[in-house]
């Protein structure tokens, strides 16, 4: 999973035929991250670092012949002048390697259900982290997602004997890069490229150095095996391209709820497929984050439609105050017309009095 959701566009909305297939694309881009439980155990023997470095490095040359031929090289040059910006790339570069490489392990290591956990509770890691770094403030609703949500985290730790580090790290871990990532305000492929860039060096030293040790994977185990590898580069790449479509074509609420997507799916993979443990207290500690998420997108939605209908009436009001300020100027003018005429017509008369008075009159008496 990992990295790739937070990278977005705003969506826009679209209408018809552009509206379904966004949706698709965005069903897609979810579909592929909530699959992609079942494509990390294909790479083994290799290990779970070896598997990162791969996906850095595979990840940078799908993403850059993406670039080339969609022509889109131009930020680059912009990029390198900002060094703030060039930092920042480097902070989200270090996080999203904690989060893919946490991610991979865990799933190879059989913790899929708790991964999943990681990015069903990330909404509500991110709405906490606004409060605390942003000083955001909360409506009521969110405040009760927020406390159930840590009231389900206190019960996993009971159930698991332990926190659940590897949720906490996944879901903190993305927060914290889509934090960045807004600040940085590039695109989704522009920033992964930028990202990777930052990673490939150290990426290919490290698979350079397990190849010098005889240790490395890639090689040993086939053709087939190393197609599996290279093709870490695409399973990052496609989805993000599906998702940066899909965000063009289809409202943001819609795109916030197939966001639950891919841990549904990866929750569904570590139970019925992997056949995971979940004992009850594990239940109730995701019917507690499930609660926490239904009130939060419940809430979500009534602001948003809250929001439009104030647009609307402001809009109406708008619309409204500009007809009546154009009956006023149509009064005014109609008025000053009349104005105009009765200055005119008061003229005429008045030069047709003069011309009558000027006119000699006989005198009857004479005659």
């Amino acid at each position: 999973m990992g990295g790739c959701r937070a990278l977005g566009a705003s969506g826009t909305g679209g209408t018809g035929l552009d509206q379904k297939s966004g949706l698709l694309y965005g069903i897609g881009a979810y579909g592929i991250w909530g699959l992609v439980p079942l494509y990390w155990p294909l790479l083994q023997p290799a290990g779970a670092v070896e598997i990162l470095a791969h996906r850095m490095v595979w990840s940078l040359l799908a993403v850059g012949l993406a670039l080339l031929v969609l022509r889109r090289w131009a930020w680059i040059r912009e990029l390198v002048r900002q060094p703030r910006k060039l930092g920042l790339i480097a902070v989200a570069a270090t996080v999203i390697t904690v989060n893919w490489g946490v991610y991979i392990w865990a799933v190879n290591a059989g913790h899929v259900v708790e991964s999943s956990l990681g990015y069903f509770i990330n909404p509500l890691v991110t709405i906490a982290m606004g409060v605390v770094l942003l000083k955001e403030r909360l409506r009521p609703a969110q405040w009760a997602a927020v406390g159930i949500a840590f009231a389900a985290v206190v019960v996993l730790a009971v159930g698991y004997g332990r926190p659940p580090w590897i949720s906490l790290v996944l879901a903190f871990s993305f927060a914290t890069y889509g934090l960045v990532k807004k600040k940085v305000n590039l695109g989704g492929l522009e920033s992964l490229a930028a990202e990777t860039a930052i990673q490939f060096l150290p990426a290919l030293a490290y698979l350079l150095w397990l190849g010098t040790q005889g240790s490395a994977a890639f090689g040993s185990a086939g053709a087939g095996h190393m197609a599996l590898l290279a093709s870490t580069g695409l399973v990052t790449a496609v989805p993000l391209v599906f998702f940066g479509a899909a965000a063009i074509r289809v409202p943001l609420s819609t795109l916030g709820l197939l966001q639950y997507l891919a841990p549904v799916f990866q929750f569904l993979l570590g139970v019925v497929y992997f056949r995971e443990a979940m004992p009850p207290e594990r239940w109730a500690g995701f019917a507690l984050v499930w609660l926490a998420l239904t009130i939060l997108t419940w809430d979500a939605l009534r602001t948003a439609h809250r929001t439009r209908a104030e647009a609307l009436r402001l809009a109406e009001q708008a619309a409204a105050r500009v007809e009546a300020e154009v009956e006023v100027e149509a009064r005014v003018e109609a008025e000053v017309e009349a104005e105009v005429e009765a200055e005119v017509e008061a003229e005429v008369e008045a030069e047709a009095r003069v011309v009558l008075d000027s006119v000699p009159h006989s005198n009857p008496a004479r005659q």
